[in-house]
C-alpha cells in the first residue's frame, strides 16, 4: 500500500483524531507498537491517541509525530463508569476524536466504547478469540491449532476502523539503531569493551506457569559467565523478583542485578537493545526485548505461542518448549498445573538454554 493511498483512504472517511485504548499488562501494550507505529506512519494525516495506563507510556520511545501517548489512572482518577463517562468527555472533546478503536474489549474499554458511541464516535474493537483459545487450552480434546497473533487481532480492529494498515514497524531504534548508550552508564559503570558479550535474562512472569526454576536459570548464568567472554544482567521487579536476582548476582561478579531498582525504561531498553541476547520467560520483557532489537530466547511452559502472543519478528527456533500433550493449559500461565509438577517447566535442561544463547553469541555476526 503506498503512503499517499493510505493517507487518501484516511481522508475520505473523514478520520482525523482516531482514539485507541489499551489498558492492560505490559507485554500485551508492547505489543500494540508494531502496530500503532506503522498505523501512523501509513496515515500521517491522521492523529492516533493512546490511552492506556500511566506507567506504561515509558515504553513508546521514538514514536512518530502524529502520535500521542496518553496516561490514564482507570483505576483511581477515572474510577468506575462515572469516571470514565469523565474520561470520555475529556478526549473527545481536547482531541476532537472521531473514532474509537478498542484493542482491549474489557469491561472498562466496552463502557468508554459505548459512552463515545453516544457522543457520536464512530467505535470498532478487537476480536480477542475467546473460544478459539479456549479450544486451545482445555484439558480434554484440545484444538492444537495456531491462533491468529495479537498484533494481527489489532491490525484487524483498525481495518474495521477503515484503516487497513502495512507492517512497517522497525524496531523502536530503527532497523539497525541502538539506543544512547549515555543512558544506562549507571547500570553498566562504563562503556561495552570490546570483545565482550552482554546477555540479559529476565527469569521472571506475571504467573508461575510462565516461570523457569529460578535455581535452573542459576545453571544458565553461571555457564554463560564460564565463557570468560561474557557479562550477564538480570532484568526483573521488586520484591520476590529483586531477592531472587539479588541472588544470582551474588554468584559472579560479572552478573549485574537490575530488579527493582527502577532505571526507567529509556535506560532499560536502551541497555537491550546493546545486548548479544535475551533470554526471557513469555513475559512482557520478551516483548519488550524483541522490539529494542536483540534476538530472544524465550522458554515456554504452561502458555504456547499459538495462543498469538510470540514475540515481534521472533522465530520458531528461538523458543524453548517441551511437546506435552498437556500443553497449552492456560492462555496467561495462570491456572495451577493439573499434574502438580510442572513439568513443562521442570523437564526443560539448563543446557539446552545455553546451548542456544551460546550459538547465537559464537555465530559471525554474533
Amino acid at each position: 500500500m503506498a503512503q499517499n493511498d493510505s493517507q487518501a483512504i484516511g481522508n475520505d472517511l473523514g478520520l482525523k483524531n482516531v482514539l485507541v485504548a489499551r489498558f492492560s499488562a505490559l507485554g500485551d501494550v508492547a505489543m500494540t507498537i508494531p502496530v500503532l507505529y506503522s498505523a501512523c506512519k501509513c496515515y500521517p494525516g491522521v492523529r492516533f491517541i493512546f490511552v492506556t495506563r500511566p506507567a506504561m507510556t515509558g515504553i513508546f520511545l521514538n514514536k512518530p509525530d502524529n502520535l500521542v501517548v496518553i496516561g490514564a489512572d482507570v483505576k483511581k482518577d477515572y474510577k468506575g463508569p462515572k469516571g470514565l463517562w469523565r474520561l470520555a468527555g475529556e478526549l473527545k472533546e481536547k482531541y476532537q476524536i472521531d473514532a474509537f478503536v478498542d484493542l482491549h474489549d474489557v469491561l472498562r474499554t466496552k463502557l468508554l466504547l459505548n459512552f463515545l458511541r453516544l457522543k457520536g464516535v464512530k467505535t470498532t474493537k478487537i476480536n480477542k478469540g475467546r473460544r478459539h483459545k479456549h479450544a486451545l487450552t482445555r484439558r480434554h480434546n484440545k484444538v492444537m491449532l495456531p491462533l491468529v497473533s495479537s498484533r494481527a487481532r489489532y491490525r484487524q480492529a483498525f481495518f474495521k476502523a477503515g484503516l487497513p494498515i502495512e507492517s512497517n514497524f522497525q524496531g523502536l531504534y530503527g532497523a539497525s539503531g541502538k539506543g544512547d548508550p549515555a543512558l544506562f552508564q549507571d547500570i553498566t559503570q562504563g562503556p561495552k569493551p570490546q570483545g565482550e558479550k552482554w546477555v540479559g535474562i529476565a527469569p521472571f512472569a506475571a504467573h508461575a506457569g510462565k516461570v523457569y526454576p529460578i535455581d535452573k536459570m542459576a545453571e544458565v548464568a553461571r555457564a554463560l559467565v564460564a565463557r570468560g567472554d561474557c557479562r550477564v544482567f538480570i532484568f526483573g521487579a521488586g520484591g520476590w523478583e529483586k531477592e531472587q536476582a539479588e541472588k544470582l548476582e551474588a554468584m559472579d561478579s560479572r552478573i549485574t542485578s537490575l530488579a527493582g531498582k527502577r532505571y526507567g525504561f529509556p535506560a532499560e531498553l536502551a541497555l537491550l537493545s546493546h545486548l548479544d541476547a535475551m533470554v526471557t520467560m513469555d513475559s512482557a520483557n520478551m516483548h519488550l526485548a524483541a522490539l529494542a532489537g536483540v534476538r530472544t530466547v524465550s522458554i515456554w511452559g504452561a502458555t504456547h505461542y499459538y495462543c498469538g502472543f510470540r514475540a515481534w519478528h521472533q522465530s520458531d527456533a528461538d523458543m524453548v518448549q517441551l511437546p506435552l500433550s498437556c500443553r497449552p493449559c492456560s492462555v496467561f500461565g495462570d491456572k495451577k498445573c493439573f499434574r502438580g509438577d510442572m513439568l513443562c517447566m521442570a523437564a526443560i535442561r539448563p543446557e539446552v538454554i545455553t546451548h542456544k544463547i551460546n550459538e547465537i553469541l559464537d555465530a559471525p555476526n554474533g
